[in-house]
């Protein structure tokens, strides 16, 4: 009964912003709303009023502008999760419960009102009885249960829309629901959360652009986690950082570095950058230093994916799009009978207005959509693994903006990139490959003997002896010099890998 109820709240609020718009045949009524707000806002406006669970919904579908609308996506971009919060007396059972131990054993102050609220979780600040500072981020009572039941209702809805809707398969709304599901799971578990923050703290340890706070893992379970408190201002206050003496196009320039290292060195990014989430250290030991707040949301790249992803940047700026279209061929995302210069013409096509420019005169976001529909024009699928990427671009160009409007990002971007590149492809990357293989090959060298013949006690059917016998019958027939020494160079270099290792 109460999932019919909410189903019909649901249904009640999609009529009254005039979302039955959105369904292509279904004649639009007057008489539920006033057709005087965009479309988009009216879906914003519907996903507020039906609550955070939905809003947090909205944020998720605001990233895959390869489904969306232009006009949508960037008013889904505007949703804030900001959601009153619940009593502080169920915010000190929850803590108590989820550390084990009594507050005011565990803490010397502790504040009852929250500083953050979010449909999730809130933030409660405190000192620990060593007298450092604390943050306590504890998650809404009952949360699980009202995330399950919303999800159900969306996963009912998006099966109905790919079964009724002509269009609906093509737009994958069930992979769009797994998708936010999945992100829900990994927010709804805060040690998940710490270890996340733990890793990237790890990354910029010594680094002098970001700082991670310190997470206290004594204190932290599924429910609750506790960390150093953090402090600056933040970023989008751009008149108070300048009162501060930070500078600002250096700031800019810092964002672009911090956010390509953890993409491109590191495979772990940070995939929620949005203001609310970023402060800058006024502090004299880290002056001018970004601070990350928040990681229940991170991606994750495989070395396949960035250096793909590096040459492509790579070749886009140096606006080499036969390359591009090449490694998209190579890859495997575009159909293998794609003619290449064709893809190149309609890759230059949407790329090319956009080089020496600045960033205020740059919108990422008309970009990737004309990106998308250069891609579906050639059957290429957008690549789940880099969705969060290109929300974190988004966000990285959201900073740029209100920082820096002249930021020109492909001049800033290249030469990192370029060393990147020369890291990984040059001498560099080759010894650091051989130092990561070496313990693998120091255990396998001395089995290869028993393996080899194990192979051939093996071989039963007997392929590998006739292609062994055949190699060997064509070496006596051609028994050369060269066949000697290339036999001699190769047992030397194994006999050379055996010692060095």
């Amino acid at each position: 009964m109460a999932r019919l109820v909410r189903l019909a709240r649901i249904l009640a609020v999609g009529l009254r912003f005039g979302l039955h718009e959105f369904i292509p045949g279904f004649s639009y009524n007057r008489l539920f709303v006033s057709r005087t707000k965009p479309r988009g806002q009216r879906l914003r406006e519907a996903l507020e009023t039906l609550g955070p669970i939905f809003v947090k919904f909205g944020q998720v579908l605001s990233t895959r502008r390869d489904l969306l609308p232009l006009d949508i996506a960037d008013e889904l971009a505007k949703l804030q999760d900001q959601v009153p919060p619940f009593p502080s007396e169920e915010a000190r059972r929850e803590i108590e419960k989820g550390i084990g131990r009594k507050i005011e054993d565990v803490f010397d102050n502790f504040q009852r009102e929250p500083v953050a609220s979010a449909s999730i979780a809130q933030v409660h600040l405190a000192v620990l009885k060593d007298g450092r500072e604390a943050a306590i981020k504890v998650l809404r009572p009952g949360v699980e249960a009202a995330v399950a039941k919303d999800l159900a209702l969306l996963e009912t809805a998006a099966g109905l829309v790919e079964r009724l809707w002509p269009d609906g398969r093509r737009l994958k709304p069930r992979q769009v629901v797994a998708e936010f599901a999945h992100h829900l799971d990994d927010e709804l578990d805060l040690m998940r959360e710490a270890a996340y923050a733990s890793q990237l703290r790890r990354n910029f340890e010594r680094s002098a652009l970001l700082l991670v706070p310190q997470v206290h893992w004594d204190l932290c379970s599924r429910r609750v986690m506790v960390m150093e408190r953090m402090r600056g201002v933040p970023i989008s206050q751009r008149k108070t950082l300048e009162e501060r003496g930070i500078d600002i196009p250096a700031l800019a320039r810092a964002g672009v570095e911090i956010c390509f290292t953890q993409v491109f060195r590191d495979g772990f990014f940070h995939a929620d950058m949005h203001p609310g989430n970023i402060l800058v250290s006024t502090e004299a030991e880290s002056f001018g230093k970004y601070v990350a707040l928040d990681f229940g949301i991170m991606g994750t790249l495989t070395e396949a994916d960035k250096n793909y992803l590096a040459q492509n940047f790579l070749a886009f700026f140096n606006r080499d799009y036969r390359r591009v279209a090449q490694a998209h061929l190579d890859a495997g995302w575009v159909p293998a009978g794609t003619r290449v210069d064709e893809f190149e013409t309609a890759i230059r096509a949407v790329c090319e207005p956009v080089f020496a420019r600045p960033l205020k005169e740059i919108y990422f976001g008309r970009l990737l959509l004309r990106l998308f529909q250069t891609a579906r024009r050639f059957n290429m699928e957008v690549q789940p693994q880099l969705v969060l990427l290109q929300k974190t671009l988004l966000n990285i160009e959201g900073l740029g903006r209100e920082l820096d409007p002249d930021l020109d990002l492909w001049r800033t971007a290249k030469p990192y990139l370029e060393r990147w590149m020369s890291e990984q492809v040059g001498w560099r990357g080759v010894l650091r490959s051989l130092a990561q293989e070496a313990p693998y090959w120091a255990a396998m060298l001395p089995q290869l003997p028993r393996l080899v013949h194990r192979a051939l006690s093996e071989d039963r059917t007997g392929p590998l002896r006739e292609v062994l016998q055949r190699l060997a019958d064509e070496s006596e027939r051609r028994n050369d010099m060269l066949s000697a020494f290339l036999v001699v160079v190769v047992i030397a270099l194994i006999l050379a890998a055996v010692v060095i290792l």
